[in-house]
């Protein structure tokens, strides 16, 4: 059994760098399913138009056609019951969507320290694609978004403290083994991993350790992919 997932790339084909992509790539993982992945690009909206949307990650499995991450993983979690659980049951699904807010919280913070860097490393024509929409997005040129960014990094990491103080006292925030919640997280340190020289994480903080923890699961899954170390 072989599902096919369309997961965002830069110009070169191995890189990949969608944090919600990174989460199910990691929850197909855990559930010991087997995923081709299919490298997809901004402009490319026709090879995912059958979705009824328009972004990424999109899984197909038989002839249904699942978007949203935590839609994805809710299905997995339902139709493979039999392997590895998601979420450890009905109360840590519920927990999880937590976590899976703060991601986008941290993903929304971060993304101004990366921009320039995602764009660096575009094909040429989604180079366009995403400096008209991110300009618009934010109000400011791609430059000017990431001007300040040196000054941005402590106080982002600051607001990481949260997360610091869990990963302290046990090893994952599902405790002594990885559930989607870390996956959900994971996914945002990884994006930035993959795309950017920036680095939103001090070598020493707990939160570095638990994801070089996640990059070395799965036999090197999330290390194998290219990115800055």
């Amino acid at each position: 059994m072989t599902m096919k997932l369309f997961d965002l790339a830069g110009a070169d084909p191995k890189r990949r760098f969608s944090p919600y992509c990174w989460t199910i790539r990691m929850a197909l993982a855990h559930k010991e399913l087997d995923v081709e992945t299919i490298p997809w690009r901004f402009i490319d909206k026709e090879a995912i138009a059958t979705s009824g949307q328009t972004k990424v990650p999109v899984l197909v499995h038989d002839d249904k056609w699942l978007f949203e991450s935590w839609d994805i993983a809710t299905y997995l979690e339902q139709t493979f019951p039999e392997r590895p659980t998601l979420f450890g049951g009905a109360q840590g699904m519920a927990l999880s969507k937590l976590y899976c807010n703060l991601a986008s919280v941290i993903a929304s913070q971060a993304i101004r320290l990366v921009l320039v860097d995602i764009y660096d490393h575009l094909t040429e024509t989604d180079k366009v694609y995403f400096r008209e929409t991110r300009e618009q997005r934010f109000g400011m040129t791609l430059e000017q978004a990431v001007a300040d960014r040196d000054a941005r990094l402590q106080p982002f990491r600051d607001g990481l403290m949260p997360l610091r103080m869990t990963l302290k006292t046990q090893p994952f925030f599902g405790g002594d083994q990885p559930l989607y919640a870390d996956y959900a997280l994971f996914g945002v340190f990884q994006w930035a991993r993959c795309i950017s020289p920036f680095q939103l994480l001090a070598a020493d903080d707990p939160i570095a350790h638990w994801r070089t923890r996640l990059l070395q699961a799965f036999d090197g899954l999330a290390q194998s992919a290219p990115g800055y170390d």
